[in-house]
């Protein structure tokens, strides 16, 4: 019994190796489209990501560049407030 299960195992085995290659053969002009339709999909997806990705770094190189602004703004209305001045001279004299 164990014999007939062992030359059934290596019969399939060996017919398995056989078709492989030609059920690949039979079926690669069915797939080769839709192979290509997937790989055409997948750049254009790719695509869209990295123009996606560019405008939201240009986004925050913007965001980025405005709150710089209004900092630097905000320290030189404060070095002109003329309280904040008095306090530097006062602070300074002392």
């Amino acid at each position: 019994m164990q014999n007939n299960d062992l030359f059934r195992g290596v019969a399939l085995g060996i017919g398995v190796a056989v078709l492989t290659p030609l059920v690949i053969a039979a079926l690669a002009p069915a797939l080769k489209p839709v192979a290509r339709s997937a790989l055409k999909a997948g750049i254009r997806v790719y695509e869209k990501g990295r123009e996606t990705v560019e405008i939201v770094g240009e986004t925050i190189e913007d965001i980025t560049a405005e709150v710089e602004e209004e900092m630097i703004d905000a320290e030189a209305a404060e070095f002109t407030d003329p309280e904040t001045m008095d306090q530097v001279a006062d602070s300074l004299q002392k």
